[in-house]
């Protein structure tokens, strides 16, 4: 399907796809904080860009609510982007360091010890 629109070929890597998916996720869990700012700055930036193209205030005022929850949605699926850049580089890191047949395994891993992690800074955090 995709020859059909690019005259040229271009292979896509299924095991740096998933590596460097698994690597954003596990970023996204281990740096909770980081991934929660990112939302949080992501959503004010819309709502400040969206505010800007409207003429009157009713108008605005009347959609406000609306407009925030979309926001608010757009801002947690962006919030993505930068975690998946950083987990290309850290899979590319592995890769060339461990060798191709490691990506997976170790992206794994990372996923499964920033997930133990996550619970239980959350477990810690609903204690306190």
């Amino acid at each position: 399907m995709l020859t059909e629109i690019f005259p040229f070929r271009f292979g896509l890597d299924a095991t740096a796809i998933a590596g460097a998916c698994l690597w954003s996720l596990a970023l996204y869990l281990g740096l909770s904080g980081v991934s929660e700012w990112t939302i949080e700055q992501l959503n004010r930036w819309f709502n400040f860009a969206e505010r800007s193209l409207y003429t009157s205030e009713e108008e605005f005022e009347r959609t406000r609510r609306a407009r925030e929850a979309q926001n608010a949605f757009y801002a947690s699926v962006f919030s993505i982007v930068p975690f998946l850049l950083i987990g290309s580089f850290c899979n590319w890191g592995v890769q060339l360091t461990l060798g191709k047949s490691w990506a997976i395994s170790v992206g794994m891993i990372a996923c499964v010890s920033c997930g133990v992690y996550e619970l239980g800074r959350r477990d810690g955090q609903s204690r306190e």
